[in-house]
């Protein structure tokens, strides 16, 4: 079976006609289960990744990467208590909104295949799902606000990478170093789908639990620095910077239907991403907690916590891993970019060659945008604050309530709510509720505090910033 013959949902030419049965991509897994030798023992053991594993593995990766090391520096914003708050506060939410999307998902699929629909050459993504469930317009704002989410994630994803290299190595400046990573991330075109991520999630998740339990133990060794002050929460701006930070930092699920729609049995999403979310805390909160307590007001200058610590054969480690795993992220970022793409210029069935070539302009624009904005600190949070707000957690609340609003619907549901959960009453309750915080706290207070942050640190970076924040790195 041919790569060039295999989208997202897994189905070649020796899957059966029907797309799933019951929510289930069972071709795919048929079709690898009937091929023989080493080549077929490679890609089912390396490249076609569909189970529930797969998904967790993804879901991980993709969820938390470089934020690890801006998290402390929100918490230098916030403080213990509100830092703490804000932490579970966005979690709770993240796994809530998720959970209403993946509802949404299995909806459209059951509504479509009931159509007669055949998935097996085409991706079904966000926009497609709120289009056809809500109306066209829905679909066109879901669009623009996940091409920008996904287009800055990816985008920051390189200056990461650029970040992370010039401390390893400063012999280059960050933007030399982002031009090597954007030419190296244009790589990530060669993987067909979000079946073939399977090894490189798994380094992704390897790569980030280690530099988080490396800041662990390296902050307890390094103890508190002479004088140590916790002052946060010093104003409103800085605050709200630093709760939209970790606003971003729970909502990568924009490429929640991607994941689901590589799925032997995305029914099981649900709680993968719950999994997703209770792994997450175990690396995100211990090291914000040690390194604030320890460094405190310092972490207000190091954006990337890791350039507290001196140089040791652990940092560069870890720096190397974070390099690694922004690389595959870039990836995971990109990939429903390329297939949005591939769709608009019509060659989203096209033969693999076809479609890898097609994808180029895709990496080459978001390398262009990594050299012109540097400094990803300060943008995590005006991305977390304008744009995640609604292409993750407003948009899945709403559209829910919109399409099973009547009885009959909710009776009918491709997906029903657990028996354990409120009434309908009490959903569009849980739902507004969240609408009008995250509009409140997320975009009204998220996005003043975001965009003043930025114009307030306009002196210290420009376009084209040939070395950011390279003064404070500790050799």
């Amino acid at each position: 079976m041919k790569e060039s013959e295999v989208i997202e949902g897994g189905l070649g030419p020796e899957g059966n006609a029907k797309a799933s049965e019951n929510g289930h991509n069972l071709p795919a897994l048929e079709a690898i289960k009937g091929s023989h030798g080493f080549k077929a023992w490679v890609q089912k053991t390396l490249w076609h990744g569909g189970s529930v594993y797969d998904a967790w593995f993804n879901a991980v990766e993709g969820q938390v990467g470089q934020v690890i090391l801006s998290m402390p520096y929100s918490y230098s914003q916030m403080g213990f208590g509100l830092g703490i708050f804000f932490h579970f506060l966005y979690a709770i939410i993240g796994i809530w909104t998720c959970y209403m999307l993946a509802c949404l998902y299995l909806e459209y699929r059951s509504r479509k295949e009931k159509e007669g629909v055949d998935f097996r050459r085409h991706v079904i993504q966000y926009h497609e799902v709120m289009g056809h469930l809500v109306g066209k317009w829905l679909g066109k704002v879901s669009l623009f606000f996940n091409v920008v989410t996904m287009g800055c994630v990816a985008t920051v994803q390189i200056i990461a990478c650029a970040s992370n290299a010039y401390y390893l190595n400063s012999k280059y400046n960050k933007r030399e170093w982002a031009i090597i990573f954007g030419a190296m991330s244009m790589l990530t075109c060669l993987l067909p789908s979000f079946h073939n991520f399977r090894v490189w999630s798994i380094m992704g998740v390897i790569t980030t639990t280690y530099t988080s339990w490396y800041m662990v133990v390296a902050g307890l060794i390094h103890g508190k620095v002479p004088n140590v002050k916790h002052s946060a929460p010093q104003d409103l701006v800085k605050f709200f910077t630093g709760t939209t930070n970790i606003l971003f930092a729970f909502g990568g699920h924009a490429i929640t239907v991607e994941i689901m729609h590589a799925m032997w049995r995305p029914k099981s999403y649900k709680y993968v991403y719950l999994c997703t979310v209770a792994y997450v805390m175990t690396i995100t909160l211990p090291h914000c907690i040690i390194l604030y307590k320890n460094f405190g007001d310092v972490l207000l200058d190091h954006s990337n916590a890791l350039s507290v610590f001196p140089r040791t054969i652990f940092r560069d480690i870890s720096l190397s891993f974070m390099i690694i795993h922004q690389a595959v992220a870039f990836g995971m970022y990109v990939m429903p970019l390329n297939f949005m793409w591939e769709k608009v210029i019509g060659v989203h069935s096209s033969k693999y060659l076809i479609r890898v070539i097609s994808r180029l302009p895709v990496s080459i624009l978001l390398w262009f945008l990594a050299l012109l904005v540097p400094f990803f600190g300060p943008l995590n949070s005006m991305i977390g604050s304008v744009i995640m707000s609604f292409s993750v957690f407003i948009i899945p609340c709403f559209a829910y309530i919109r399409v099973f609003r009547t009885q009959s619907s909710r009776q009918n549901a491709a997906e029903k709510l657990a028996s354990w959960l409120p009434g309908w009453n009490g959903i569009m309750g849980i739902n507004i509720s969240i609408i009008v915080l995250i509009a409140v706290l997320g975009f009204c207070f998220g996005s003043w505090a975001s965009i003043s942050n930025l114009a307030r640190q306009v002196s210290s970076f420009g376009f084209f910033e040939k070395c950011y924040q390279c003064d404070t790195v500790k050799k």
